[in-house]
């Protein structure tokens, strides 16, 4: 049985920074926000975590074997490179989507995203070191058959932008509502999935369905590990097996 560790990131009282005393350019606020990604994905990496970046503004960790100092950590770095702070809200549950519903309503019962008041907080318990298992973390790495031959090297960029988005986004909502997992697209053809112990035949179908709804065809490589980069290591690498031996699903 997996048992996700969930992390809610929130950049504290954003919308008003943002145009406080007036509107900021575009260009620097998406420069903030991507770099503060960047370095969250390292703060969360250096210790075995894994961070998806949502809206920029939110942002969702995979945070198994990170204790709430090492959360505390990453506040206070945060806090020291640049002019706004992050909120963060640990949860864990055996379903990512109801981990991340916890840990979203830990955030909000603390006070609203705009509330200049709100800042730095930190809610939740994270995993107990005793409660630990090697079946916690169950990654699914998907990726677009012959992406490049049927969209890149022939259509338009955003054509083939839109058709990888469509896969994206169909997957995205099938496996919310079929397995309770949460899908993150990161960059070009790729997919990953934090998900509830899901099984072959689940992934078979979450396959047929996204070729059935938009055209797209997937398949994936899954890992299961005590921590997200463990466990999205092993499914890269279930992955290449999957296109080696031209399979739809492959487990490490």
């Amino acid at each position: 049985m997996t048992n996700a560790q969930v992390t809610l990131i929130q950049i504290d009282n954003y919308g008003p920074w943002t145009v406080t005393p007036e509107p900021r350019r575009e260009v620097d606020l998406q420069t903030l926000q991507s770099r503060l990604y960047a370095d969250l994905s390292q703060l969360f990496g250096n210790r075995e975590g894994y961070v998806f970046f949502t809206r920029f503004d939110n942002m969702v960790a995979v945070t198994n074997g990170l204790d709430a100092d090492a959360h505390a950590l990453i506040q206070e770095s945060v806090g020291n490179r640049y002019p706004v702070t992050v909120s963060l809200s640990i949860a864990v549950d055996p379903a990512p989507a109801a981990a991340l519903g916890t840990a979203t309503s830990q955030l909000q019962d603390a006070g609203s995203a705009q509330d200049g008041e709100r800042t730095e907080v930190l809610r939740g318990e994270p995993i107990p070191p005793e409660r630990r298992t090697d079946d916690d973390v169950q990654i699914a790495h998907f990726d677009v058959n012959d992406a490049t031959g049927k969209y890149t090297d022939q259509l338009n960029e955003f054509d083939s932008f839109i058709n990888i988005e469509q896969g994206y986004a169909e997957l995205m909502r099938y496996m919310r509502r079929a397995h309770d997992s949460l899908s993150f697209f990161v960059g070009g053809d790729n997919i990953i999935v934090v998900c509830d112990a899901v099984d072959e035949t689940g992934y078979l179908d979450a396959i047929e369905h996204v070729r059935e709804a938009v055209g797209v065809d997937l398949k994936v490589g899954v890992g299961t590990d005590r921590t997200a980069q463990a466990a999205g290591m092993a499914a890269k690498h279930a992955l290449e097996t999957c296109r080696d031996e031209r399979t739809d699903v492959e487990f490490a």
